[in-house]
């Protein structure tokens, strides 16, 4: 199956070996991964309770979004701007550059477009009405960051990719040229041509693996964008981690901070934020205004779907926390965001209304224009 990727190998896999997280057999996390972090009694749901338990695990209708569009034809008067697309996917305007963050458009979180966790809605633009993209992130390789039939609408438009060591095989198997994809290891830097902004790969804590087998041979990060002028901080999938005080010494401050804040279970311990932790991660980077990422998509836990979001909107202000909720494909600076406001509420109790498939998702529309470049 194409959509499992690729396993890396010649001088990519040297490079693997030779990387200072490299055990032999595969990537290892600084820290040991401490099951039930906040409860060392949270029993491990069965396959059965993961696949049907909880509740309000997906909302009862759509969520309310917007199109970018048009806010996308002005620049940012700040120079900075994003825009949540859903789950972990944000166009990041910073300082003239738009760089786009594992980039998921696919109907599932699923190596088919059959099966698997369904997105609640189809994302607020078309992939073939994204602006030009001048730079790819992707995190790592687990299927909701890492979107087979996205990637290949991607390398169509021959966007060059940052990513984390070992994930070029799977681009490079779906059409990205080799040349434009640059891996990087924890504390590797790239800057891009003729743009002006630095990418570094940083510490996170999670794993990877899109089989049965293999786990943990790509490695996964967290990335810093960092132009003349305003930096962020992505972080991908990413339990919590006393790296993160370092990452804000060294790569810090940052004006925009993006955490994953859903799909969190007490018996995964820590590879997961959740709310309270992500605050926590926030704190350790030194602050600057939080965007929450990696929630509102997939039903990838048992927890409610809106629970991330009701637990930041009261944890947040206590913490004394810049909270930036926009709806799915509003654009906001952070510079000027307004308080952030519980839309979340507002979902219509109808049924979620029939989404286009995989091939729909990615249709490219035969005219746009995009001035701004």
């Amino acid at each position: 199956m194409k959509s499992l990727g690729r396993k890396p190998d010649g001088a990519r896999l040297e490079r693997i070996t030779s990387s200072p997280l490299w055990t032999g057999e595969r990537f290892q996390n600084r820290h040991p991964i401490l099951a039930g972090l906040r409860d060392p009694n949270a029993p491990m749901p069965t396959l059965a309770q993961f696949l049907w338990g909880g509740e309000r695990r997906v909302p009862q209708g759509p969520l309310p979004s917007t199109s970018p569009l048009d806010a996308w034809n002005r620049r940012p008067d700040s120079g900075l701007r994003a825009t949540w697309l859903g789950h972990s996917t944000v166009l990041i305007e910073i300082d003239g550059i738009r760089v786009l963050t594992d980039p998921v458009w696919g109907r599932r979180a699923s190596p088919s477009q059959l099966a698997g966790p369904k997105r609640f809605q189809p994302v607020p633009v078309p992939l073939g009405a994204m602006p030009p993209i001048d730079l790819v992130v992707v995190s790592h390789d687990h299927y909701d960051h890492l979107d087979y039939p996205t990637i290949r609408e991607l390398a169509k438009r021959d966007v060059p990719f940052v990513t984390s060591l070992g994930v070029g095989a799977h681009l490079e198997a779906w059409g990205v040229r080799h040349e434009r994809i640059v891996e990087l290891d924890w504390w590797d830097s790239h800057e891009s041509p003729d743009t002006g902004l630095t990418v570094t790969a940083a510490p996170s804590q999670h794993f990877s693996g899109r089989g049965l087998k293999g786990r943990n041979t790509t490695l996964w990060s967290s990335f810093v964008l960092r132009s003349e002028r305003h930096a962020v901080f992505f972080s991908g999938d990413t339990g919590l981690t006393t790296e993160y005080r370092t990452i804000g010494e060294r790569l810090g401050p940052f004006d925009l901070v993006m955490l994953e804040v859903g799909a969190w279970l007490p018996a995964w311990g820590d590879i997961h934020l959740g709310p309270e932790n992500a605050l926590e991660a926030l704190a350790l980077l030194g602050g600057g205004a939080f965007l929450p990422v990696h929630w509102g998509t997939f039903a990838l836990a048992m927890h409610a779907w809106d629970e991330p979001a009701e637990a930041l909107l009261k944890l947040a202000p206590k913490a004394g926390v810049h909270l930036l909720m926009p709806r799915l494909g509003e654009a906001v600076e952070p510079a000027y965001a307004e308080e952030a406001k519980p839309w979340w509420r507002a979902v219509d109790t109808r049924a979620l209304k029939p989404e286009p498939d995989a091939a729909e998702a990615v249709t490219v529309p035969k005219a746009m224009s995009w001035p701004i470049d």
